[in-house]
């Protein structure tokens, strides 16, 4: 073997070596949490919206993402558990963004601010939190509605509050573990 291709082979192994090691996972599956932490507690968010299904909707869809991931064994409550992910809906806010020709609203969007905190309790820290953590989408309507009330909303178009649930809870998730 010649020098030069001693060098380039050295080369390609130190680039083969780097890439190896370099941390990129597809995104959405990578986890920057602690290697102990494989069961975690989701008791259900409290809600201080008026909007009853809230709450449980966005916990189950919440409980569902970290399932999905794969990694992870997920508990309703705090027994036992690795790490807990709490919860607290503060608001829930919908307001048209997209009228038709006869300038009945046809696209919302949908605000949700949640204060949200995953703490490891194995070494007792908070690892992820955000006390405002902002939520916002956009949902074509079904039907025409009275833009001003989520209940109403929700109740136009059942699988709506599904949809907000699943999309919050894959933000929340993708943020705890990918270190945002």
């Amino acid at each position: 073997m010649t020098r030069r291709q001693v060098v380039a082979l050295a080369f390609v192994a130190a680039a083969a070596a780097a890439a190896a090691g370099c941390g990129y996972t597809l995104a959405g599956r990578g986890s920057f949490l602690p290697a102990h932490i494989r069961i975690i507690g989701i008791p259900p968010f409290t809600n201080t919206t008026p909007f009853y299904e809230v709450g449980q909707v966005f916990t189950e869809r919440v409980r569902t993402e970290f399932i999905s991931r794969g990694k992870y064994t997920v508990q309703p409550d705090r027994a036992g558990v690795d790490a807990v992910l709490t919860g607290e809906i503060l608001s829930l806010q919908i307001a048209p963004s997209g009228f038709s020709e006869d300038q009945q609203a046809s696209r919302y969007v949908i605000t949700v601010i949640a204060k949200i905190q995953f703490r490891d309790l194995t070494a007792n820290r908070v690892i992820w939190e955000n006390p405002r953590w902002v939520f916002r989408e956009e949902y074509d309507a079904t039907a025409a509605v009275d833009a001003l009330d989520p209940n109403a909303f929700f109740g136009q178009d059942a699988s709506a509050l599904d949809r907000v649930g699943t999309e919050f809870a894959k933000s929340v998730v993708s943020a705890i573990l990918e270190a945002f």
